[in-house]
């Protein structure tokens, strides 16, 4: 199959993934949403900014090492060894459980070292009450990451998409309920603000790995893949390879997430008000990063599968396909962060001093979404080829040795604040894009050569 060909397939799998994975994104954007209606959202929003940043970048690191099984679930499907891809799953459960255990005691441990941090105190002590909060919902969003990806792996990807849908309605009421407070006749439920926030996203995890639950019930009574009858038997070489697959994996996305995590401390230094700014125009990067995030989850699917049925040429055109959708639909999003940043800032928060300090970072994410674009789906597709140190190297490279230093100069040195670390970022993000998209095209040479 040509490129060509292959976009309608790749954008058939991607497009139920781009709803669940935005709607996954909603759930933190509407939370900045509702505390930024309280009373004073500068403070609510940075502090729910500092919480939300320090579990997402332990908590998609630690489960990114769970990415190994696009590899294996995916090849394991493409050569019709469903007995096998049962078996990876598994192993997959039986190290999201030790991982989750890992991430609950670091969070339980982090207010130690957060309080100590020179930041605004009233906001450390929100952050850790919403970091707390979230903790709360550890293992299921464990347990959906691991089913989830067995179900994409098998192309069964309608369930995610109306799971992460349905999820974000449980949180907008939960938000509603849990941040300001309401009474109804006898029954007096406290305003918990940011706290509450992160009750409500906690319970619609537990949902969200419920209704995944169900949903692979309900396909294996249709399809018969076999996970009732398989074997149960521990395999300890099984679990080795899976995590020594998937901790590079793991380290590229905590490499990726933690860089922002940085940024977010050094601006927290700068004061309340950049931090909101910075906290409001992270989640539109976030959330405009979450298409070609989907599509690069697509593209580790069809390109393990091609390589699976041992057809690399298939494989090639379905990892160009899907560089070409994530980086066009991001030129896209592009335009609309230089056409309308006032509007977008806005809908946040009638803080005018937050929405100026907003629009400059969302000039800077204009700059930069082509290239993120290029880089996520590259990684997407060299995961599906068992690659996944390339992106480990590449990111630590681009992030920390070139971006950071960078937004440091602009941020600190040359005085631009807030917008200079996110140029910082910028640059970063050109590196890595430009060079993955290289690495991709060298690894399709090499598809072909060796079959």
């Amino acid at each position: 199959m040509s490129i060509r060909q292959q976009i309608r397939p790749v954008l058939t799998l991607a497009l139920p993934l781009i709803l669940a994975e935005l709607g996954w994104m909603s759930m933190g954007i509407v939370d900045t949403i509702m505390v930024g209606h309280m009373a004073n959202p500068a403070l609510a929003i940075s502090a729910a900014a500092l919480g939300q940043v320090l579990y997402n970048t332990i908590a998609f690191g630690i489960a990114g090492v769970l990415l190994g099984l696009d590899t294996y679930l995916s090849q394991s499907h493409g050569a019709g060894r469903f007995d096998e891809a049962n078996r990876w799953l598994l192993h997959g459960l039986i190290l999201a459980a030790g991982l989750a255990l890992t991430l609950i005691l670091i969070i339980l441990c982090a207010p130690f070292l957060m309080l100590r941090l020179p930041i605004d105190r009233a906001v450390l002590t929100g952050s850790v009450a919403f970091l707390g909060s979230l903790n709360y919902g550890t293992p299921a969003l464990f347990l959906y990451f691991t089913l989830r990806r067995y179900l994409q792996a098998f192309n069964h990807v309608r369930p995610i998409a109306v799971a992460l849908v349905t999820a974000n309605l449980i949180n907008v009421f939960g938000n509603w309920f849990l941040i300001y407070g309401h009474s109804f006749g006898p029954i007096h439920i406290p305003a918990l603000g940011v706290t509450g926030a992160g009750l409500a996203t906690s319970f619609s995890r537990c949902y969200l790995a419920l209704f995944m639950v169900i949903a692979l019930w309900r396909i294996e009574r249709r399809h018969h893949y076999g996970l009732i009858s398989m074997a149960r038997h521990f395999e300890p070489n099984r679990l080795r390879r899976l995590a020594l697959l998937g901790a590079p994996a793991g380290g590229q996305i905590f490499v990726e997430i933690s860089i922002f995590g940085m940024v977010t401390f050094l601006i927290g230094v700068m004061g309340r008000l950049p931090l909101a700014g910075h906290e409001i125009a992270l989640n539109c990067a976030s959330f405009t990063f979450m298409v070609p995030f989907a599509i690069s989850a697509a593209a580790a699917v069809r390109v393990g599968q091609a390589i699976g049925r041992k057809a690399p040429s298939e494989a090639a055109s379905a990892g160009w396909a899907a560089i070409l959708l994530g980086a066009g639909v991001m030129a896209c999003f592009s335009a609309v962060l230089l056409l309308i940043p006032h509007a977008i800032a806005a809908s946040f928060t009638a803080d005018k001093d937050v929405i100026a300090a907003t629009i400059p970072l969302l000039f800077v994410a204009a700059i930069f979404q082509f290239f993120d674009g290029l880089q996520i789906t590259a990684t997407g597709s060299l995961r599906g080829a068992g690659n996944t140190h390339a992106g480990l190297v590449v990111q630590i490279v681009g992030y920390w040795i070139i971006g950071l230093p960078v937004g440091y100069l602009f941020g600190f040195r040359l005085q631009y604040g807030a917008v200079g670390l996110w140029l910082g970022l910028c640059t970063g993000l050109i590196v890595a894009g430009t060079t993955l998209a290289l690495i991709w095209h060298r690894t399709t040479k090499k598809l072909q050569t060796v079959t």
